[in-house]
């Protein structure tokens, strides 16, 4: 009996040390420490008591519990590529990655089981519903449309499960090869097309180029040979206009040089010089000349030009 009571102590024994480990555990457990950024979710006795933010907190030992850890950062989750039927009945992959983050702790945890999954589903299914209303050339350029469309009904959808749908990316599109191959010979001739419009047009315009060139070069070729025929003109102008101012000059200056005493013998004297030098010049061979009948008056030809005589 004696070995029964010792068992039975040690057994107690071993008991009330499992309860104090227990009961220290729980005290321990009951001191919270919540990370910025996270929210922790409390029950007490089963139901929803409060949520905790970040910083230092004493709970009731055996009586609350926390169930929940939110972390309150923006998350990036992936969606996987899935098959999509554009509105011409091409089968292209399209996946993307939704930006999300918890803005209510509690109806994030009591509303739904995993937001995370029913996010991506739901992005899958209206991918597919909005690439159903594009063909298939549009569905490269659509793209904001459609991310667009997956936010909006996301937004939705997740205002009951406490998040925030920030963007949705769609990563790639890709088409069957022999899509891609047509695709690709489709852009090719494009490109050579583009290239041949730009050749040609380039060639137009050189030549455009060209005639506006000759053109202006004969236009100033005539600018250039009319000014010179003005410049020329005005240039003989006013030499016939200096040559008569110049006559005139001399005239002035020889009446004047007349009317000085023995001006009138100075001028017969120059005139006998002049008469006797072309006379000289007569004497050539084939000259055939005709003499008045007073040339050997010398004397009363210089008389006939007595410059003070009025006529």
């Amino acid at each position: 009996m004696s070995e029964l009571f010792s068992m039975l102590s040690d057994g107690s024994e071993i008991i009330l040390g499992l309860l104090s480990i227990y009961v220290l555990y729980k005290f321990t457990k009951s001191i919270r420490l919540v990370p910025n950024k996270e929210e922790f979710i409390v029950e007490r006795f089963g139901k929803y008591h409060s949520t905790l933010g970040p910083g230092f907190h004493i709970l009731i030992p055996f009586i609350d519990n926390v169930v929940f850890k939110q972390d309150l950062r923006e998350r990036a989750t992936l969606v996987e590529p899935q098959e999509c039927f554009t509105r011409d009945n091409v089968k292209v992959l399209v996946d993307g990655v939704i930006y999300l983050s918890i803005v209510d702790s509690v109806k994030s945890s009591y509303g739904i089981t995993d937001f995370e999954y029913a996010a991506v589903q739901l992005a899958q299914t209206t991918t597919r519903s909005v690439i159903g209303q594009i063909d298939l050339d549009k569905t490269f350029e659509e793209r904001e449309r459609i991310s667009a469309k997956v936010v909006d009904v996301l937004s939705h959808a997740a205002a009951n499960w406490g998040l925030r749908v920030h963007r949705y990316e769609v990563k790639n599109i890709a088409p069957p090869f022999s899509v891609q191959n047509s695709m690709e010979k489709q852009m090719t001739a494009e490109r050579d097309r583009r290239a041949m419009i730009a050749r040609a047009e380039g060639h137009r315009q050189a030549k455009i180029n060209d005639s506006e060139g000759r053109k202006q070069e004969l236009i100033n070729l005539s600018l250039g040979e009319k000014q010179r025929r003005i410049n020329e003109a005005e240039g003989h102008a006013k030499e016939i206009l200096a040559v008569a101012l110049a006559t005139a000059n001399s005239i002035q200056k020889v009446g004047a040089a007349i009317s000085e005493p023995n001006g009138q013998e100075a001028v017969q004297m120059q005139i006998s010089q002049q008469y006797l030098k072309q006379m000289s010049n007569l004497a050539t061979d084939g000259t055939e000349v005709i003499l008045p009948a007073s040339l050997t008056d010398f004397d009363g030809l210089l008389e006939s030009f007595d410059l003070t005589k009025s006529s």
